[in-house]
C-alpha cells in the first residue's frame, strides 16, 4: 500500500473520527444497559450460589433433626425395656445399674430435645433467609428481563448500522500510519466524548474551545503537517477537509 500524503492522512483521520463518533452514539443509545444486564446476571448467579448453600444447610439441619428424633425413639424404647427389667431385678446391684441406665436415657432424651429446639430455631432462620433470597432473586430476574428486552430492542434497531460502521472503521484504520493510530486512540480514550480529531471553528479548537493563533490556523489550512491543539492535544483539521468529507460521506460533522 502506497504511503499517503499528510493531507490524505488528515482526511482519513477525520473520516475515521466521524465513523467512530457514530459508533459512540450507538453506544450512548444503549447507555448503561449492557453493564446493568451484566451486573444483574452476576448478582443472580451469586444469589443462586447462596440459595444452593442455604438449601444444603437446611438439608443438613433436617438430617440432624431426624437423627435427634431417632435418638429419642431409641432412648424411649430402651427406657421401656429397662422398666420391664426393673420388675424382675434380683439384687440391688442390678437395680442400681438399671436405674443409672434409665437416668442416662432420660438425659439423652433431654439433650436430643434441646438439640431439636436449637435446630428448629436455626431451621426457621435459614428458611426465612432462603425465602428472602428467593424473593430477591425473583425480583432481580424480572429486572433482568426488562433490561434485556430494552437492550435487545436497541440492538435490533442498531446492529446492522453498527456492524457496517465498525467495518468502515477497520477499513479506515488500515490506511492510516500506525503511529497516528496510536495517537488517535490515546486521545480518544482521554476524553469522554471520544473526539480526537476536531475542526477549527471561530478561531478556536473544536474540542476544548481555546483560541488557535492565526499562524497555526494558516499551517493547518496548508495541510503539510499533523497539527495538534496545544491545550488539549486533539488533532486539528481545517473546514475544507470537513466539507470534502461531509460531501463524500453524507455524515454530519462531529
Amino acid at each position: 500500500m502506497a504511503e499517503l500524503s499528510v493531507e490524505e492522512q488528515l482526511r482519513q483521520l477525520y473520516e475515521l473520527q466521524l465513523v467512530d463518533s457514530q459508533i459512540d452514539e450507538i453506544q450512548i443509545l444503549k447507555g448503561e444497559l449492557p453493564d446493568e444486564v451484566q451486573d444483574l446476571e452476576d448478582e443472580i448467579a451469586g444469589l443462586e450460589l447462596r440459595i444452593g448453600r442455604i438449601e444444603s444447610q437446611i438439608k443438613d439441619l433436617q438430617t440432624d433433626l431426624n437423627s435427634h428424633h431417632a435418638k429419642i425413639h431409641e432412648s424411649e424404647s430402651a427406657i421401656l425395656r429397662y422398666k420391664v427389667q426393673l420388675d424382675n431385678v434380683k439384687n440391688n446391684r442390678e437395680f442400681e445399674a438399671l436405674t443409672k441406665e434409665l437416668e442416662f436415657q432420660n438425659l439423652e432424651i433431654e439433650l436430643a430435645e434441646k438439640n431439636i429446639r436449637k435446630a428448629n430455631i436455626e431451621m426457621d432462620a435459614k428458611t426465612e433467609t432462603l425465602n428472602a433470597t428467593l424473593e430477591r432473586k425473583e425480583k432481580k430476574r424480572k429486572e433482568l428481563e426488562v433490561k434485556k428486552a430494552e437492550l435487545e430492542q436497541i440492538i435490533e434497531k442498531t446492529e446492522k448500522d453498527e456492524v457496517a460502521l465498525r467495518k468502515k472503521s477497520e477499513t479506515a484504520r488500515k490506511k492510516i500510519e500506525e503511529r497516528l493510530m496510536r495517537a488517535y486512540d490515546r486521545i480518544r480514550t482521554s476524553y469522554r466524548n471520544g473526539l480526537a480529531v476536531v475542526t477549527v471553528a471561530r478561531d478556536s479548537c473544536g474540542g476544548c474551545f481555546n483560541k488557535i493563533p492565526p499562524q497555526l490556523q494558516l499551517e493547518i489550512n496548508m495541510r503539510k503537517n499533523i497539527t495538534a491543539c496545544e491545550h488539549c492535544g486533539r488533532i486539528l483539521v481545517d473546514d475544507g477537509i470537513v466539507s470534502e468529507i461531509r460531501e463524500k460521506t453524507g455524515i454530519v460533522e462531529v
